[in-house]
């Protein structure tokens, strides 16, 4: 069996993590005669895959060389958000006084923040367990699987044919070729959740979602945090006035931020590392004690022998069709290694389009899935669909319609008015064609433009439903009134205005 990393701190709740998703004096089963799926990857996707085809009766076999749960439980969604919790506790601490609250005293204590991440990633480790894999009917493998054959993998010395399989084996954290920078050290989203000490001066090298995240975050809980970003704003993928809008909540927080960024090497001096950089053409240095690495991901495909299985893939991973079919059509890919959208739901909704193709010659299609995605800023950014340069890009003509939260009552007194809801409509239709909203909860809000457009319903449904006041959802409704008042065309005016003069 692989022996997995070395994971530190090792405290109780570690052990429990641990037991559950890579249990030391795991024995793997003997294989069957032949598979009706083998998936390669305890991510999400084969998280999903495996149990979803065999609580239809198929026989399952899932291959995983290192964490039950992959990237989602181990060292992302969970232990971030956990950690932006704690943050978002520590600051609404700090701005009690403005709502009357009374004035706190004393440090916080970041130890103790971390402990509850982690007790809390051990609570949900129960879920991806292989006890429980190995108990719901799924044969657990615990090692290295590579292909041995178009229909055939080994792991551990076992052999396992199957009918169909799944590559799920995700992607992992990558570094640019900075100078220095290996030797300096630094941190990644896979060894972040292993500190006991918060970093005095904290550099974060990339803006993207995570570097945003994790940045406020350090700097809430007291960090000195340094962002660097190549491009000119954070969140690229972003509206430019949405990113903004997070941009200045980071600014108030206590990030200082350098975009427009060439970092030219890190030299480690005893604890500290320097980081070196151009901005705006000047020569600049920061002394850190901890550097993260946020810039990018790469897919697993090493190890697999992919060539033996006939499976092509490049430098962005697996390379898959609109069904998720590899060039071994017995064999499919899910996930972060098949995908451009490399989030969690993303891998859930692959894995059901693996199901439903692979056992039961089913015809599902990727690209027609709504995908809604946030980043856990605060406040936070969600958005769905496409946005307004993308539709336009596809040919569509656009109506845009944006409302600001400073117009709505219940954002106002609970002081998150910095923000907007924004939607974009096929002309002369209600059509939703995407849509962002930057507030606290936006995470939680999105979903109900993302069932609208799922199901085909327009902004003017939204707008004919009942919201409750005071919320802030009720923003989708003002929005949809918007509209309604735009096609109220000085005609229309004018024939309504002769209607009710005929009716007085």
């Amino acid at each position: 069996m692989t022996e997995i990393p070395r994971i530190l701190p090792v405290d109780d709740h570690d052990q429990e993590w641990i037991a559950n998703v890579h249990p030391e004096n795991w024995k793997n089963p003997e294989p069957a005669d032949r598979y009706h799926l083998v998936v390669i990857g305890a991510g999400t996707a084969g998280l999903v895959s495996a149990i979803g085809s065999a609580s239809l009766g198929a026989r399952v076999a899932l291959v995983e060389r290192h964490l039950m749960g992959g990237d989602c439980l181990n060292v992302g969604c969970v232990p971030s958000k956990g950690v932006i919790r704690a943050a978002r506790a520590w600051q609404a601490v700090a701005e009690g006084p403005a709502y009357g609250a009374p004035v706190a005293a004393g440090d916080g204590d970041f130890a103790a923040a971390m402990r509850r991440m982690r007790r809390l990633r051990a609570k949900i480790s129960q879920v991806d367990s292989a006890a429980r894999y190995r108990d719901l009917g799924v044969d657990v493998f615990l090692g290295e699987g590579r292909f041995v054959g178009p229909d055939a993998m080994e792991v551990g010395g076992a052999r396992l044919e199957f009918r169909r399989a799944v590559i799920a084996t995700g992607a992992r954290a990558s570094a640019p070729p900075i100078p220095g920078l290996e030797e300096a050290g630094y941190l990644t989203n896979e060894t972040i959740f292993s500190l006991e000490e918060r970093p005095g001066r904290f550099a974060v090298i990339g803006a993207g979602p995570i570097g945003c995240e994790m940045g406020q975050a350090f700097a809430r809980l007291g960090s000195e945090v340094h962002l660097l970003e190549k491009t000119d704003h954070i969140l690229p993928r972003e509206d430019q006035d949405a990113a903004r809008i997070v941009e200045q909540a980071m600014l108030r927080d206590g990030v200082r931020l350098e975009c427009a960024s060439e970092i030219t090497g890190v030299e480690r001096k005893g604890d500290e590392k320097v980081l070196r950089y151009q901005c705006g053409g000047h020569p600049k240095s920061i002394t850190v004690d901890q550097i993260l690495v946020s810039v990018g991901r790469a897919p697993n495909v090493e190890g697999l022998d992919l060539e033996v299985a006939g499976v092509e893939y490049d430098r962005h991973g697996v390379t898959v069709d609109d069904r998720l079919r590899t060039s071994n059509p017995r064999i499919y890919a899910a996930g972060d290694i098949a995908g451009r959208y490399k989030f969690t739901h993303v891998a859930d909704a692959h894995a059901q389009i693996v199901i439903r193709n692979a056992l039961f010659f089913g015809r599902a299609r990727a690209s027609r899935l709504v995908i809604p995605w946030c980043t856990y800023t605060s406040p936070e950014i969600a958005h769905v669909g496409m946005y307004e340069k993308d539709a336009k890009e596809m040919g569509y003509a656009v109506d845009t319609i944006t409302v600001s939260l400073d117009e709505n009552d219940r954002a106002l007194l609970d002081g998150e008015d910095a923000g907007f809801f924004r939607v974009h409509l096929e002309a002369g239709k209600d059509k939703i064609l995407g849509a962002t909203l930057i507030t606290e909860h936006a995470g939680e809000m999105i979903s109900e433009i993302s069932l609208a457009m799922t199901a085909g319903l327009g902004l003017s449904r939204i707008g004919s439903t009942i919201h409750p006041y005071p919320t802030q959802a009720d923003v989708f409704r003002r929005a949809a009134s918007v509209w309604r008042k735009r096609k109220l065309t000085p005609l229309a005016k004018k024939i309504l205005s002769f209607m009710l003069r005929i009716v007085r």
